[in-house]
């Protein structure tokens, strides 16, 4: 097992002994921390698919420092308790220097934290809790999706103003849930509206029944959900089947690609995203291609946000390794934090960048619903809104991240 050594000391990898190695010779081993079964099982997979394609890229060209890229992935289970515990294996046990991967953001607060102790650089890539960038953030961690509080801006105001003013919370009972609410209730009043009940649900509801009830009561103009995984998908089936999906309006804060793909019919009210696969943009359509090449035997056809996120967040680390010219942790994080990929690198309308004070990658932020006219049976979305990272800036977040001083991060070196 390999040792710790806390302060400014070093923690090396298992080939700390292998001097005779030549330089170059020596692989760059990542922990990847998906999802396979849980919640967001689905999810999870999809995640891996878009980290191992920017892996593969990477070893296709020669890797990074002309080391390979290897990894190891265990299932998370989308528990914080097995994330922790797969997380302290691949550091101390499988000598993983970066780990990579969380849907859950109460597991990605767990893996934090294990990261944290080592000074293991984590790329969390599709966690969207506000808390992730906020009192929950490291200077370890940076955070590839957009939060809650990003989507409510981009879209409460303007339900506020055309729908209607009051609004009930559907809220998975969780750190994400919780968060993306608050964020939500905080853009609703500050627009004029008015929360008139927030209806906690506890995480792997299937019977949704209760609640429907108590929303076609209260008569909300609008209702907004922080439901995810296969909760949203038992949710939008039930609420398709009622004939709720017309009156109130529903916002949904974001939704994930696995969620709602073989279940188009079930895609109603206005929701989140970072990124489709039919964005009129530049690189897109190559891209597609490779992720298709690259999983041809894959459960869903087409990449999307969540693939996306894996792939972006793991080609800029990888990025960022060969930039540094160095494996240092410290290092690689002083790269990311000075990140900045143009609107065409990144397959966005707009150019994107690293907050160094946060961690958060700042992004364009879509809204879309669903398309009545596909081009064919992938194309789900109609996108109907893009805005651009400062607009949908989560300004609260930089006053509750602590980042910690480099001098106190353990030293990591591959």
């Amino acid at each position: 097992m390999a040792s710790v050594i806390g302060g400014t000391g070093s923690f090396f990898g298992p080939w700390k002994e292998n001097h005779a190695w030549a330089q170059g010779a020596k692989p760059i081993k990542l922990g990847l921390t998906c999802d396979a079964s849980g919640q967001y099982g689905n999810s999870g997979q999809d995640d891996f698919r878009g980290i191992k394609m920017a892996i593969d890229e990477f070893n296709a060209k020669g890797g990074v420092l002309g080391r390979q890229i290897t990894f190891i992935t265990a299932d998370t289970e989308t528990t914080p308790a097995t994330g922790s515990r797969v997380a302290e294996r691949f550091i101390t046990r499988e000598d993983c220097t970066i780990l990579i991967g969380a849907l859950h953001s109460g597991v990605a607060n767990a893996i934090t934290q294990v990261a944290s102790k080592y000074g293991v650089i984590y790329m969390n890539t599709n966690s969207s809790a506000p808390s992730e960038a906020g009192e929950n953030c490291s200077r370890v961690k940076f955070v590839w999706d957009g939060n809650g509080t990003n989507f409510s801006k981009a879209s409460v105001k303007n339900a506020v103003d055309s729908i209607g003013k009051t609004w009930m919370l559907l809220t998975n009972d969780y750190v994400w849930g919780h968060t993306t609410s608050a964020a939500t209730k905080a853009q609703v009043e500050a627009a004029g509206g008015k929360i008139v009940d927030n209806l906690l649900v506890p995480q792997n509801t299937r019977d949704f029944t209760a609640y429907l009830l108590k929303i076609q009561q209260a008569k909300p103009d609008v209702v907004a959900t922080a439901i995810g995984g296969d909760d949203i998908k038992a949710l939008r089936e039930q609420v398709a089947q009622l004939k709720l999906d017309g009156k109130p309006a529903w916002i949904n804060n974001q939704q994930d690609w696995p969620d709602v793909w073989g279940a188009p019919d079930s895609l109603f009210g206005v929701f989140g995203t970072t990124w489709y696969h039919k964005l009129q943009l530049p690189g897109v359509a190559d891209f597609v291609r490779k992720w298709q090449a690259a999983n041809k035997d894959g459960p869903i056809p087409v990449p999307g946000n969540v693939s996306y996120n894996g792939y972006m967040s793991t080609r800029e680390l990888l990025r960022a390794i060969e930039r540094a010219g160095s494996t240092n942790n410290v290092k690689i994080i002083k790269e990311l934090e000075n990140l900045k990929v143009s609107a065409t690198d990144r397959m966005q309308h707009f150019d994107a960048y690293m907050d160094p004070m946060t961690h958060q990658m700042q992004q364009t932020i879509y809204l879309a619903r669903r398309n009545a006219k596909p081009a064919d049976n992938t194309d789900l979305y109609e996108i109907i809104s893009w805005t651009e990272p400062k607009s949908a800036a989560d300004d609260a977040a930089p006053g509750k991240c602590k980042l910690a001083p480099y001098e106190q991060v353990p030293t990591v070196d591959s």
